[in-house]
């Protein structure tokens, strides 16, 4: 298959398309603009078996001429930090919604198989105390403009399903973590914090919880889901880690032998969800898949090793990072 991977050059999709050709996928090509969120450095280990086009997935021509030589296209590409959203969503618009138009307009014309990558915070939020989770039915309720771009995404992607047979699934992700992931994101900014010897930092009280699922668990469902999932259909993918931001804070400072309330509280995110929860039974009852990383601490360990290992890849992106949060506050 001739894949087409946008955004492949930022955290998730760079360890999906790290996965491909470590099992064997010999035709893969990766549009990303290369922001500040997706890097080079990001691909380096399969840099020799890939094709890396540095472009806008806003450019209607060169998209054009990549979905045209592609079989499928894993639609990455997006903007994703909620506070980067709060401060300015002019290219959240741009990326998340002309850009997917674009890509859908692409695949229309050449008859290629889409799928399309979005996340959990497009149905808001749920209470605290409750047991309820989404589901493919929940409405869509999103209360950012991150995820209300990426809420406008999906139904342009359902729309083009249905008035032009556009080939197409969606799946929507609950939070991830792993290797890759920039700093500015609530887990590896702690793990950089502890190993800069700065105070890692937690919004508000700490209550919110999200339901954490490891980086490789979800891009192995993604896979699932292009190999065998109903076409127009809506895939939720999740691994049942849920966990408050606290609980999350505090196992990482144990894990780098921290004291565990070594850390300072910070103003909380305007609008900030309280609870994500995800129903994954379509995906498991229908497409057989399973998580394997479901021991979350073993994760987290793996993951603190692996930006213990790596400074030369986040070290340069620290800083910046850092500064933008104090001048907000953060």
């Amino acid at each position: 298959m001739r894949l087409l991977v946008t955004g492949g050059a930022g955290f998730i999709g760079a360890n999906f398309v790290h996965a491909v050709v470590r099992d064997g996928a010999d035709d893969v090509t990766v549009l990303d603009a290369l922001t500040y969120a997706g890097s080079r450095e990001s691909l380096a280990p399969v840099r020799d078996r890939i094709r890396l086009v540095g472009g806008d997935i806003t450019d209607a021509a060169l998209v054009d001429r990549l979905v045209a030589e592609s079989d499928a296209v894993v639609h990455f590409a997006a903007e994703t930090h909620v506070d980067n959203a709060l401060a300015d969503p002019e290219p959240f618009l741009r990326s998340n919604v002309i850009g997917t138009f674009t890509i859908l307009e692409a695949v229309r014309r050449h008859g290629v198989r889409l799928h399309h990558v979005s996340t959990d915070e497009v149905y808001g939020d749920l209470p605290l105390d409750g047991a309820q989770r989404f589901t493919e039915s929940t409405p869509y309720n999103p209360s950012s403009p991150y995820s209300s771009t990426k809420a406008a995404a999906d139904m342009l992607v359902r729309a083009w399903v249905r008035s032009y047979g556009v080939r197409a699934t969606i799946s929507n992700c609950s939070n991830n973590y792993g290797p890759y992931q920039h700093v500015e994101k609530f887990i590896p900014r702690q793990i950089t914090n502890v190993l800069t010897g700065r105070r890692p930092k937690l919004y508000g009280s700490g209550a919110n919880v999200r339901d954490w699922i490891h980086v490789d668990d979800h891009n192995s469902a993604v896979r699932r889901i292009l190999a065998d999932g109903q076409l127009g259909r809506t895939y939720l993918i999740g691994a049942g880690g849920e966990r408050d931001n606290l609980s999350v804070l505090r196992t990482i400072l144990r894990l780098m032998d921290r004291d565990p309330d070594d850390f300072d509280h910070v103003t909380d995110r305007a609008g900030h969800d309280l609870r994500y929860a995800i129903d994954a039974s379509a995906l498991t009852d229908e497409l057989g898949w399973r998580p394997e990383h479901t021991d979350f601490e073993e994760g987290l360990r793996a993951t603190i090793d692996w930006y213990r290992a790596n400074e030369s890849w986040w070290a340069p992106l620290k800083d910046t990072v850092e500064a933008t949060y104090q001048e907000r506050g953060q």
